[in-house]
């Protein structure tokens, strides 16, 4: 028996299907029934039913007897993450940093599939002494295409990955400044690969401008992206690749040096 065989032996399909239940509550649809969540994991309904019912029962989500939804518990989860992993400890002195040099906001973000997840970050605020702690408000996850980190993170891609990735999740578009063309997309990537940073302006969200780097292990692979998020209106292309761009692969490298 080949390792890949052993592993895939030690596989507990009920508990994968499980998993594909609790991950089908996402951002975009916080109340689902049995069926929703059937048509989103292709569960039968019936297992379905019996998998929200379970995590009911375990108190991880709630219900009115016909939909569901996420409760608090499962905020342990990401606690437990947030408590024990080295890479948001690290880097938050780093963005309450970059907060108090500029009083712009900076976040370090990962790769999930087709989302970001923000795993720490600092807020630009009216009183710059008040810092955002790394455990507050994170976990919101953002579409990778239309993202300064995602397509950072995505630019580390093979070609052939790339390919597979637009093939799995598509481009949607979610503003008229969305890339959502296959050929200007991988183009795209092409792009920030080459000059190793990406600035992503309305892509995602109208009136937002963003511009971000990577974050490197010591084998040069990319763990993580860093990146500084303002508005057109407070800042401008030109702005953030002279002023803040420095900045940021300064950060990056110093996380990498306390990473490795």
């Amino acid at each position: 028996m080949s390792e890949q065989e052993m592993e895939k032996s030690q596989f507990i399909a009920s508990l994968g299907k499980g998993m594909q239940v609790l991950e089908a509550f996402g951002t975009e649809r916080q109340r689902l029934n049995v069926s929703q969540v059937a048509q989103k994991t292709q569960i039968s309904r019936t297992a379905v039913r019996r998998y929200l019912l379970t995590f009911a029962d375990l108190g991880y989500l709630s219900s009115d007897g016909t939909h569901f939804w996420i409760t608090h518990k499962v905020l342990r989860f990401s606690s437990a993450y947030l408590s024990s992993s080295l890479l948001p400890k690290l880097a938050q002195p780093h963005l309450n940093q970059l907060n108090q040099l500029t009083n712009l906001s900076f976040s370090v973000a990962v790769l999930d599939g087709h989302e970001v997840v923000p795993i720490a970050h600092s807020f630009m605020q009216h009183d710059r002494q008040k810092m955002i702690p790394y455990g507050i408000h994170l976990g919101n996850r953002l579409p990778a295409h239309a993202t300064s980190t995602g397509k950072l993170l995505l630019s580390y891609l093979s070609s052939a990955d790339l390919e597979d990735w637009i093939d799995q999740y598509g481009l949607p578009r979610l503003t008229p400044y969305s890339i959502t063309d296959d050929a200007q997309f991988k183009a795209r990537i092409a792009s920030i690969r080459q000059h190793d940073f990406c600035l992503s302006e309305q892509e995602h969200e109208l009136g937002v401008i963003a511009i971000a780097v990577p974050i490197l292990s010591q084998k040069g692979h990319a763990v993580a992206a860093l990146n500084c998020i303002s508005t057109v209106l407070q800042s401008d292309a030109t702005t953030l690749q002279e002023r803040i761009l420095p900045l940021i692969r300064q950060a990056a490298q110093q996380i990498r040096y306390d990473l490795n």
